[in-house]
């Protein structure tokens, strides 16, 4: 590892305002923050546990180039940091699968506000007793804490996966359908990925008429909306085309930007209670708004 947590600890020091940065592909600072990256580099693989440890700062890509030599992977979304994807949350496409994000981290040494590295969660699946802050972590944007080091659960290599288009309804599909890895719906086409053994994946596209395609269909960037999965219905009156919907999850990637969101006001409290408590002078990452980029 390029960085110690111990030394990036060192870099964000105690007092003055301090933004962390990745590769910059989900989020910019803001305002005058003085800025730190995090430490670089993968320490271990452990195969037969299925986990792995590297520095926050570890681009993705090269997290699932290295474990693609186990057959193994990571549920993360391509491109970016290991910290700047768990920061932000967002889940890939086959969450429906695989899980929210905030799955996968089971360990991290991250630095808070008062400079000090804080140890959170442990190296196994069953590792928490009390109060998980890996999952508070997760999503937090680095206003409660810089991730230093991580540790996260593998998932295998499927040995086969295609992806199938089809005109049927995607709520018949995702209730039918043996455990989908995804199932997409832009309100006229529905796309499925499938994973499994060969026969068993050709064998259920060839009951429903799924007919295969090279690749996942390509998202609209406007907007990342969250509704409730009972609420995607509600998207049949939209124009088709104008977005792609992750049906069971209730993520929908559209071509407009999302409309304003109004905090729930018991939301914003606990949030301000919180933040109170790890970060009482606001100098992580300020001028970021969780509440509002959900």
């Amino acid at each position: 590892m390029d960085l110690t947590v111990d030394e990036f600890a060192g870099n964000v020091g105690s007092s003055d305002p301090v933004a962390v940065v990745g590769l910059g592909t989900r989020a910019t600072p803001s305002g005058n923050a003085r800025v730190v990256n995090a430490p670089v580099g993968i320490d271990w693989i452990q195969p037969a546990e299925m986990t792995i440890q590297c520095g926050a700062g570890t681009p993705v890509d090269d997290v699932a180039e290295a474990l693609a030599e186990y057959g193994q992977q990571i549920p993360f979304p391509p491109g970016g940091t290991i910290g700047g994807a768990l920061a932000v949350g967002h889940s890939g496409i086959r969450r429906l699968a695989y899980g929210a994000m905030r799955d996968a981290l089971l360990q991290t040494h991250y630095v808070g506000s008062s400079g000090k590295v804080v140890k959170a969660g442990g190296p196994t699946v069953k590792n928490v007793s009390g109060f998980d802050l890996c999952r508070l972590m997760v999503g937090s944007r680095g206003t409660l804490g810089f991730l230093g080091d991580v540790i996260l659960r593998t998932r295998p290599i499927s040995a086969h996966e295609q992806w199938f288009t089809s005109d049927r309804d995607p709520w018949e599909l995702l209730i039918g359908l043996f455990r989908p890895t995804s199932v997409l719906w832009d309100g006229a086409t529905t796309w499925v990925l499938l994973e499994g053994h060969e026969g068993d994946v050709v064998e259920m596209a060839e009951a429903y008429g799924l007919d295969p395609i090279e690749q996942a269909p390509g998202l609209p960037s406007g907007g990342r909306w969250s509704m409730p999965p009972s609420e995607l219905e509600s998207l049949r009156v939209a124009q088709p085309g104008s977005f792609v919907a992750e049906i069971g999850v209730g993520v929908v990637h559209h071509t407009s930007p999302r409309p304003p969101r109004q905090a729930d006001p018991v939301q914003a409290q606990l949030h301000a209670r919180i933040k109170g408590e790890f970060d009482p002078t606001g100098r992580l990452n300020p001028g970021v708004d969780v509440l509002t980029q959900i």
